[in-house]
C-alpha cells in the first residue's frame, strides 16, 4: 500500500532553518508530481510546494516563494523540503502528498489543487518556528 513518512520537523527560532525529509513507497515515485502542504493548528491546509515527476518543474505559494526550495531523488523514492528564513507564520504540521493522478495542470497563483485532489498524504511532521 502506499505510504508516505514526513520526517525533519523540529523547534527552530525565526530566521532559522530546517530540512524536511518524506520517503515514500507503494507506488511509482518517479511518475507522479509531488506537494507539500501544511496546516497550522486550528485552521484549514494551505498548499506549499509543488515538483514535476522529473522534478524539472517546481512551484511555490507566494508565502514561501524564495526561503523554502523542494526537491525529490527518484532514485531513493524520497521527496525532500529546505526551508530557510523561517517565520513564525511558518509554524504548522507539514504534509508530502500524492496526488490522485500523476499530473494535473493547475493555475498555482489563483487555484492551487484542493486538498481532494490528494489521495495520499503522510502523518505530517511538525514545525515550530518561535519568535
Amino acid at each position: 500500500q502506499v505510504q508516505l513518512v514526513e520526517s525533519g520537523g523540529n523547534l527552530v527560532q525565526s530566521g532559522g532553518s530546517l530540512r524536511l525529509s518524506c520517503a515514500t513507497s507503494g507506488f511509482t515515485f518517479s511518475s507522479y508530481a509531488m506537494y507539500w502542504i501544511r496546516q497550522p493548528a486550528g485552521k484549514g491546509f494551505e498548499w506549499v510546494s509543488y515538483i514535476s515527476s522529473g522534478g524539472g518543474s517546481v512551484q511555490y505559494a507566494d508565502s514561501v516563494k524564495g526561503r523554502f526550495t523542494i526537491s525529490r531523488d527518484n532514485a531513493k523514492n524520497m521527496l525532500a523540503l529546505q526551508m530557510n528564513t523561517l517565520k513564525s507564520e511558518d509554524t504548522a504540521v507539514y504534509y508530502c502528498c500524492k496526488p490522485v493522478v500523476t499530473f494535473r495542470r493547475y493555475n498555482f497563483a489563483n487555484a492551487p489543487p484542493p486538498r481532494a485532489d490528494f489521495d495520499s498524504c503522510g502523518l505530517g511532521t511538525q514545525v515550530t518556528v518561535s519568535s
